[in-house]
């Protein structure tokens, strides 16, 4: 299952971003609050693409114990670690994957999370045939939270004007779950309250 997961189609629509390393979109601290806010991490959590640790200074909030890696180094966390090659677990998983490599964090994330993983994702990765069949049908996500305010991601150091065109959701993958996906929306008012 996980090579036909690490072998799917990519999608052709992708944020711009140097695989290098230099350029990267954290994420902005509203985001994250509104997954802290309505879904429990007790326990350790890894952040691992921690980037510069936007993400992983909101977990800290609401978890026990945040590892953070990333595979470039961005001057947070344990850097040079490669998420899907890496031989380690963690109760919980929380993170943005790199768009190239949503899948792949699905499936890593399925191995590694002994409890709970949420992925910040496109709303639009709940599209597509290939997905639907080695994903969505053997491993529906427990819970799916749209955001009702759109992120808008900024390149590292970048003016922040304008805002995004992309709809983004958390999803969560819970190993207590038992049922099918629940569709959730986040109420609005995250962004003012914690900063867009």
């Amino acid at each position: 299952m996980r090579s036909a997961l690490l072998l799917s189609p990519q999608p052709t629509t992708k944020r711009i971003a140097d695989l290098d390393g230099p350029d990267f979109y954290p994420t902005p601290a509203w985001a994250t609050y509104a997954l802290i806010d309505n879904e429990d991490f007790s326990g350790d959590t890894w952040e691992c693409a921690c980037g510069d640790g936007a993400m992983s200074n909101v977990l800290e909030q609401g978890s026990s114990r945040v590892e953070s890696s990333d595979l470039y180094d961005r001057g947070y966390g344990e850097a040079h670690v490669d998420f899907l090659a890496a031989d380690r677990k963690s109760r919980n998983i929380v993170t943005n994957p790199p768009f190239h490599s949503a899948e792949g964090f699905v499936a890593s994330c399925l191995e590694k999370a002994e409890h709970k993983f949420a992925l910040l994702l496109r709303l639009a990765f709940l599209e597509g045939g290939g997905r639907q069949r080695t994903i969505f049908a053997p491993h529906a996500p427990s819970r799916v939270w749209v955001f009702s305010e759109r992120i808008t991601f900024y390149p590292k150091n970048a003016e922040k004007k304008g805002s995004g065109t992309t709809a983004y959701a958390w999803f969560v993958w819970d190993k207590s779950h038992t049922g099918g996906t629940q569709l959730n929306w986040f109420a609005p008012g995250y962004k003012k309250r914690y900063g867009g």
